[in-house]
């Protein structure tokens, strides 16, 4: 197919590059396993999932933006966002973690449980991995010949739904660099499209070691420290009876959370009715809210329930 052809071989490269032959089992096998060197990049998120921008978060709305990368090739990470009126950014020294808000001029540091979130899907390496390890068991899993991505040689690994699974999703493409094993690049293709519903790669990477400043933080002067649960919203309950549960396995995973039950998105900054339609079943009612890849309920007394599943796979999980 044309979009396909246009994912293995991007505009303006060259003949895909001459590999070695690999088995599907060895080349997850590898990726799983990785050991890769520090490295520093630069993402490029393609996203047509068909949500608006979100407050702060301009790489979830439509469009093209880009992040900043670093590892030390231990436990060590850092991330940088641009966002509309500043930058955010994630630091880790593995044990303590920092986000600090430009904008806000705020930093929230935690150690272990209480650690700030951290956007693993802004990096593509990290989103990989955990997908295949969270889709392999359920997949039909090929290699689809190579590609050239940031410059460096990777196969084309493609994990797609078994049959009895119940997703959104066609398949998922993951272009692995040849030599680290490391992911370079994810395409999330949704059934009836041959477009990239959801696009994560590296456009710039280079392996080596990098200064160990970057995977620690000072907060600037005239900023804020705040503790993790600071920034909770008032009204949200605390961290044990949020702790979301995992409905299914694979592609039909559904994850069961909790938010204020407004059915207003308080604390989110929006209206998430305005996103949505309505919706009631057994289980009460609620906002179902999609996109191109993945479904989401919102009840009304405060639950929420999200996979990239159909509806009926979601009001299933929230009547249980």
């Amino acid at each position: 197919m044309v979009g396909l052809g246009l994912l293995a071989v991007p505009t303006g490269a060259g003949a895909a590059p001459v590999l070695p032959p690999v088995t599907p089992e060895e080349l997850v096998a590898s990726v799983l396993t990785a050991d890769p060197d520090a490295f520093a990049g630069t993402v490029e998120v393609d996203n047509s999932l068909g949500l608006p921008p979100l407050p702060d978060v301009p790489q979830a709305g439509d469009g093209t933006s880009t992040a900043r990368v670093w590892s030390d090739g231990e436990d060590g990470g850092r991330v940088q966002l641009p966002t509309a009126d500043g930058e955010k950014t994630f630091v880790s020294d593995g044990t303590t973690f920092w986000a600090y808000d430009s904008q806000g001029r705020t930093v929230t540091e935690g150690t272990g449980a209480d650690r700030p979130a951290r956007p693993d899907a802004a990096d593509p390496a990290a989103a990989a991995t955990e997908a295949i390890r969270m889709l392999q068991s359920s997949s039909t899993v090929t290699v689809d010949g190579t590609a050239e991505v940031a410059g460096r040689p990777a196969y084309e690994l493609v994990l797609s739904p078994a049959p009895d699974e119940r997703t959104l999703l066609r398949e998922v493409r993951i272009a692995v660099d040849a030599e680290q094993r490391v992911p370079l690049r994810m395409t999330v293709l949704a059934t009836g499209s041959s477009d990239p519903a959801l696009q994560v790669g590296f456009t710039e990477l280079a392996f080596g070691p990098q200064d160990p400043a970057l995977f620690t933080f000072t907060p600037p002067p005239g900023s804020t420290v705040v503790e993790p649960d600071a920034e909770r919203p008032e009204g949200l309950p605390e961290r044990p009876g949020t702790a979301p549960t995992v409905v299914g396995d694979g592609w039909d995973t559904v994850v069961l959370a909790t938010v204020p039950a407004t059915g207003e998105g308080e604390g989110t900054g929006m209206d998430l009715r305005a996103l949505g339609t309505p919706v009631s079943g057994p289980w009460g009612s609620g906002t179902l809210i999609g996109t191109a890849v993945a479904n989401a309920i919102v009840t009304d007394d405060g639950r929420v329930a999200v996979g990239a599943v159909p509806e009926q796979v979601l009001t299933e999980a929230l009547a249980r």
